[in-house]
């Protein structure tokens, strides 16, 4: 049986949702802590050894418990023309949350003890 291996990049507060719905459908995963990227914030890589035919469950399954939320936040700005101590609800911000970062490759061996 050939197997892939996925691993996936995924925010701390996501990944023990991931790991659920993976162990739930019947995929051992394991993981391991990470900091890096532009931010240097905490995150987990999930490793998943799957055999090629579940790749695709796999990754919907990284899809679906990592999905985008849009956080949108209001900021007071000043009434232009107005004082100083004037101000009202501003333009909104959009900021987005939760991610995945997915690596597929070939296993050429696979073994468990």
């Amino acid at each position: 049986m050939t197997r892939k291996m996925v691993m996936a990049v995924v925010s701390r507060d996501q990944a023990d949702r991931v790991l659920e719905r993976l162990v739930a459908a019947g995929f051992g995963a394991t993981f391991t802590e990470s900091r890096g990227g532009m931010l240097r914030q905490a995150q987990k890589m999930l490793f998943v050894a799957a055999p090629a035919e579940s790749v695709d469950d796999v990754l919907g399954i990284i899809k679906s418990a990592c999905r985008t939320s849009v956080a949108v936040t209001s900021h007071p700005s000043p009434v232009s023309g107005g004082q100083a101590s004037d101000v009202r609800t501003g333009a909104a911000s959009v900021t987005e949350v939760g991610y995945a970062v997915v690596f597929v490759w070939d296993l050429d061996r696979f073994e468990t003890y």
